[in-house]
This record gives structure tokens, sequence and C-alpha cells, in this order.
């Protein structure tokens, strides 16, 4: 999309402010002026009027969101980029995949559920060249924007710049917060049905849970993240056709705690796709003891029936 553009950094001319304070206002300008918007900068380059509150906390830097966008052109009714169409959206990094200045802005200061309208100067959007044939030198764009979600990867990426040692001497706490962000940058891609990237993404969560505890409540601690991972991991594999791995999963999901019900089913689910039939029904029966209102075991063993 356009916020993909490499847009033109804000320079140090107050020309925007200036276009404002004259009497020659553009559209843009004029509803600035009528609703009086809120000046991010202090330079009348991003203006911001929230149409709908969100909640939490904002942005922080090197987030990675999910928004849905439209931006608008003067005098334009239709959207010159949108990803509305996107049932949900692709996440992207703030500072990597959105290089539009003012959006950039913009979404430091959203919050979960917002939606938001911004006017963005030429400085803070494309520029004096702006970026033919779509948007014409100098433009003034207008975005609409809903923040869904946000993740906080600053942490994840710091820990796996680092070199193996270094992360073994990594806080505990850390790690774990660490591998749950992994796992929720996974929940996300999985959602997306992008499958491997979500494996990929699980793996990695998996990855740093791997070490080795100091005490007993490490450890309890440790496996309590892991479960969930191990359950993602086998469920995803089952997704991508590949019952082995995903009944290796669901099993190391079980030496945790053998009463898992959902591992119970992931590893009947996959016994059942190759085909050994004792074992899943094994698996299944033992699932339906400790759930036995479940819909999704009872079907499974009717289809194993």
């Amino acid at each position: 999309g356009a916020t993909g553009v490499a847009a033109a950094r804000p320079g140090a001319t107050g020309a925007a402010a200036a276009g404002l304070a004259s009497g020659a206002a553009s559209p843009f300008q004029r509803l600035a002026q009528a609703r009086r918007m809120r000046d991010l900068r202090g330079d009348g380059g991003v203006l911001k009027e929230v149409l709908r509150p969100g909640a939490g906390e904002a942005v922080p830097p090197d987030a990675s969101v999910a928004v849905k966008y439209s931006g608008y052109l003067k005098y334009a009714d239709e959207p010159f980029c949108t990803n509305c169409y996107r049932k949900i959206p692709h996440l992207m990094k703030l500072g990597k995949d959105i290089t539009l200045c003012g959006l950039e802005v913009g979404l430091l200061t959203m919050r979960k559920g917002e939606l938001a309208r911004f006017v963005f100067m030429p400085d803070y959007a494309y520029g004096k060249l702006g970026c033919p044939p779509l948007i014409p030198p100098n433009a003034t764009v207008l975005f609409e924007v809903e923040l869904l979600d946000f993740l906080d990867s600053a942490e994840s990426d710091g820990f796996f710049a680092l070199t193996a040692e270094q992360q073994g001497m990594f806080p505990l706490q850390k790690v774990l917060k660490v591998a749950d962000t992994e796992r929720e940058f996974g929940n996300y891609l999985f959602r997306q049905q992008r499958f491997p990237d979500a494996k990929d993404r699980y793996k990695r969560a998996y990855s740093i849970l791997r070490r080795s505890p100091s005490s007993e409540a490490e450890q309890c601690q440790i496996d309590a993240s892991k479960l969930p991972v191990l359950l993602n991991l086998s469920l995803t594999y089952l997704k991508l056709e590949r019952p082995v791995q995903a009944l290796n999963y669901g099993e190391k999901a079980l030496e945790i705690d053998q009463r898992n019900a959902k591992a119970l089913f992931r590893c009947g689910q996959a016994c059942l796709c190759m085909t050994e039939y004792e074992k899943a029904r094994d698996f299944l029966v033992r699932a339906q003891h400790i759930q036995p209102f479940n819909h999704d075991i009872n079907n499974e063993l009717k289809k194993l029936a």
C-alpha cells in the first residue's frame, strides 16, 4: 500500500503552519480549523481528531501494529490506498513497514480500539515530489486509521540480537515475557492462516523456554509458559498436514500435564491422520474422560468409529 512509500522526513520549514494561518486555506485546512484538530507536532504538520477513543496504553515506539487505514487526496471520495478489504490486516512494524512519517507520528498517540482521522501536510506525507502517478507533488493527505491491536516487540527484538551466552544470562521473567510475545505473534499469524510463519514464531518461543531451571519454582514457571506453546505447535502442524510433528509436540505437552484434554485431543487427531486407529482411540477416550461433553472430542470419536 501507499503507506509503504518512503516519505520525506519533516524539514525545518514552517510552511504547514503558515498555510493554516493564511487566508488561502485548502478544504483539508478548513476541516482542521473547523474541527479544531489536535496539532501533534506543534508545526501544523500532523493533525488529529479522535473519532472513537481506545483503551489501555499508547502504542510504544518499537511495536508491530494491526491497523485498518484509508488514505484520501483533496476532493477525492475514493481512497488512493486502503487495506479495509482485509479481514485481519498484516502486522506492520513501526519504522520498517510503515515509512509514512505522519502515520508513524499519529500511531504513537493511539490506543487499542481507537479510530482517528489525521491530516498530514506534505512534509509528513509524500513530500515535494509526491509519488507519481498516484500522489501529486506537495499533496496534503487525510488518513482514517483504526488501531485493532499492537504487540510491543522491543524486548523480543533485543533478546534475539544477543549471543546464545548472553541469552542464557537473561533474567527468567524477561525470558518468559519474550516467549509470550513470540507466542502472541504466532497466534496473530495463525488467525491469518499463515501457518508456516506461525509455526516459526512458536518454535522461537519454544527454543528459548528450553533453558535449565535453577529451582523447582523456576521449572513450574517455564512449564506454564511452555505448555500453550506446545499445544499451539501441535495444532499448527495439524493445519500443515504434518501429523508426525503434531503428535510429537502433543506428547511433549502431555509430559508437562498428562491430563491435558487439548493435548490428548491433538494427539488423537494426529494418530487419526496417520491411520493409527487404536492409538487415536486411546488418546480420544482419555480426553473424553476428562471432558465428557466436549463437542469436538465426541465428534472425533464418531469419525473414528
